[in-house]
């Protein structure tokens, strides 16, 4: 038998963490790295340079997470 937390296994509460929890923290890298523009007074240019640079990690996350449900993969 399996043990449930709110009738959720492991690996679901892992699922739902993992997918809430990095996201929300990708949102805030977001808007961290928006404030960061806004204080440098960046520019137009210099605004698309720092999201461009800092957040194409977050792209590359995104992706993968669209790959495998696309792909049916768990």
């Amino acid at each position: 038998m399996q043990s449930t937390v709110m009738g959720l296994t492991e690996a679901q509460m892992t699922e739902i963490g993992m997918t809430l929890g990095v996201g929300g923290l990708m949102l805030m890298m977001l808007l961290i790295v928006g404030h960061l523009a806004w204080e440098s007074r960046a520019g137009k240019f210099g605004t698309f340079v720092l999201f461009l640079g800092l957040t194409l990690g977050l792209v590359g996350f995104t992706a993968k997470y669209v790959i495998q449900l696309a792909l049916g993969i768990e």
